[in-house]
């Protein structure tokens, strides 16, 4: 769970890094890279909640 924090963390700061590049320089590899950042993220979101229905369904059998 603590890495999952740290992950979680550095993906906002990165976010809002990107941003805030975006912002200054109006290069939109920027937003391209948070795009894919916010995927990623999501893709890592839904794994960590399929693995805790996975284990909510073992505990009960």
């Amino acid at each position: 769970m603590f890495l999952l924090r740290i992950l979680l963390f550095l993906a906002l700061v990165l976010g809002g890094v990107s941003g805030f590049a975006y912002l200054l320089t109006r290069d939109r590899r920027y937003l391209r890279f948070s795009w894919g950042l916010l995927k990623l993220m999501g893709g890592i979101a839904a794994v960590f909640l399929a693995l805790l229905v996975l284990e909510r369904l073992v505990l009960v059998v």
